[in-house]
């Protein structure tokens, strides 16, 4: 009948209307969020439509998209997008550091061959047959010298049995009318700090050998026990709540406004934006360095000058063997007359001839052909400012925030829409007015100010060995503040490790640089 037609009709728009109403209230689809989620998670406590949000503890309890089981799924995906975004962002300080180190490594060892080979080729044509006589110590001063590089030995006890062992031979050849015996000789080396045989050299060979080399001292760090970035509670909070909390609310796409962001970021990285002054400090002193090897204090020539100043010593012995013997027949008594003996060679009696430099076939440059000045410059300036622009870095990434002049559709942390509070200054007091997490500033991260004062150590120490004061390191004075600021690149966690355990990282690359930075300077200021 037509009343029957017309009560079929009203039901089916009665239908209509109630499914309309539950689409616009709490029975919303969840299909896009539930896509978004499954991508990583599984889908197994993901409701299909919009269910009732009082189980929630970081979201806003609104209808949602998210059981109690995500948001806790969530909340530890945003902890590791975090460091993961870190990491990625301090990828060049770990791709600087451990390609810089190995092409140093590579460039040192090549220069020190080629130096022991320039030394004795200079001096076999110098001093004949005396030279290949008594060469097994100039090349025990070599290997000391390699072994110095690598931190086992000191280098003032090199140096010191070098010249020692060198002024017993040359006060013998200087006096081939007497016989010596080891006691004698010993009696020699005793006075030889007083007498100063060699002049000003040993001191000279000492502070330049030291510019050179910088001694190798690493502290060893793994990945295992302590996290150099410790994510708290509350930043996890925040991250949950920028980055996560939309697609629970079933909008999965939409990105947290660029402000919220820097202002999540500044909060979880405010103790490490302390770090950044120092480390300014730091980058700047090594850039006076590279200036340095750039200039006048050139690091071939540098090298190249080892065999000149060794020969200037045994010039400076012969000149004045006639005071220099008096003092020791002085001191150490008159030894024997040695039987009749034949007159040197006119080469050996020559003494110094105009010496040789590398050729430029001769002179290593680096694996990639590029000098070391060269190879240092172009990295070290992006680095400063690195940990106050960390957070604006992570922020830029359209993957994390919306762009900066979209600010109306964005994800303010509540809802869709202006993100109104003002962004935070940098570093940890000023954190006493970040709007989105509560920051204790009174409890500064104890690390994070043991880096900043062991980075102090390390600007130390690079300014006294740029005026030529040699320090020799010992291992727990090594510079961990450069390892530990660098190290944030692998995955932000570091453990003290025994050394005799370990494998080669990324914090030993780091330090060998460092170090060996510092102590090539010291080889060089005097070659100018």
């Amino acid at each position: 009948t037509f009343t029957g037609w017309v009560f079929v009709k009203m039901m089916k728009v009665l239908v209509c209307v109630i499914a309309l109403w539950g689409a616009a209230g709490g029975a919303r689809s969840c299909g896009e969020s539930r896509r978004v989620y499954g991508e990583k998670h599984e889908l197994n406590t993901a409701p299909h439509t919009h269910i009732s949000g009082e189980h929630l503890r970081l979201c806003p309890r609104d209808y949602t998209c998210c059981s109690s089981l995500m948001e806790d799924t969530l909340a530890r995906q945003s902890e590791a997008d975090f460091l993961s975004a870190v990491q990625d962002t301090s990828q060049f300080l770990l791709t600087t550091f451990t390609q810089r180190h190995r092409k140093f490594d590579e460039f040192f060892r090549e220069l020190m061959d080629v130096a022991e080979k320039s030394m004795n080729q200079m001096f076999t044509q110098t001093y004949g047959h005396l030279y290949t006589q008594n060469a097994p110590i100039f090349q025990q001063l070599f290997s000391d010298l390699r072994r110095y590089y690598t931190g086992q030995v000191s280098l003032a006890e090199v140096l010191s049995d070098f010249w020692a062992g060198l002024v017993e031979r040359v006060f013998a050849l200087v006096n081939p009318q007497y016989q010596f015996s080891e006691d004698y000789l010993e009696c020699v080396s005793k006075h030889a700090e007083q007498l100063r045989p060699f002049g000003d050299v040993p001191h000279k060979l000492h502070i330049q050998v030291t510019y050179y080399y910088m001694r190798v001292c690493f502290s060893l760090y793994n990945q295992d026990k302590e996290k150099c970035l410790t994510v708290g509670s509350e930043c996890v909070r925040a991250l949950m709540r920028q980055w996560f909390c939309p697609l629970c609310r079933g909008l999965p796409s939409l990105k947290p406004c660029h402000s919220l962001c820097l202002n999540v970021m500044k909060g979880c990285l405010a103790n490490q934006a302390d770090l950044d002054s120092e480390w300014n400090n730091f980058i700047d002193v090594l850039m006076v360095v590279v200036e340095k090897l750039g200039g006048p204090f050139h690091f071939e020539l540098a090298a190249d000058s080892i065999a000149v100043k060794v020969s200037e010593g045994i010039m400076y012995m012969q000149e004045n063997s006639i005071t220099i013997s008096a003092k020791v027949f002085q001191g150490c008594g008159i030894p024997r007359p040695t039987p009749a003996r034949n007159k040197r060679s006119s080469r050996e009696r020559d003494g110094k001839r105009a010496f040789r430099t590398y050729s430029a076939e001769e002179k290593p440059t680096t694996a990639s052909g590029t000098n070391l000045d060269r190879l240092l410059q172009e990295r070290l300036r992006p680095m400063r400012g690195f940990w106050v622009a960390l957070p604006h870095t992570i922020c830029n990434d359209e993957r994390k925030a919306a762009d900066v002049t979209n600010e109306d559709r964005c994800w303010n942390g509540q809802t869709p829409g202006r993100y109104l509070p003002s962004v935070t200054a940098d570093g940890l007091v000023n954190q006493i007015n970040n709007p989105e997490m509560e920051v204790d500033i009174a409890r500064p991260d104890v690390k994070t100010r043991q880096l900043i004062m062991e980075l102090r150590v390390a600007v130390n120490r690079l300014k006294h060995a740029q005026s030529g004061r040699d320090a020799d390191l010992i291992d727990s004075e090594c510079l961990r503040a450069f390892i530990l600021v660098s190290v944030f690149s692998e995955r932000n966690n570091v453990k003290i490790k025994n050394p005799a355990h370990s494998k080669t990282t990324l914090c030993q690359h780091v330090c060998r640089f460092a170090s060996a930075i510092r102590m090539l300077i010291m080889l060089i200021i005097k070659y100018s």
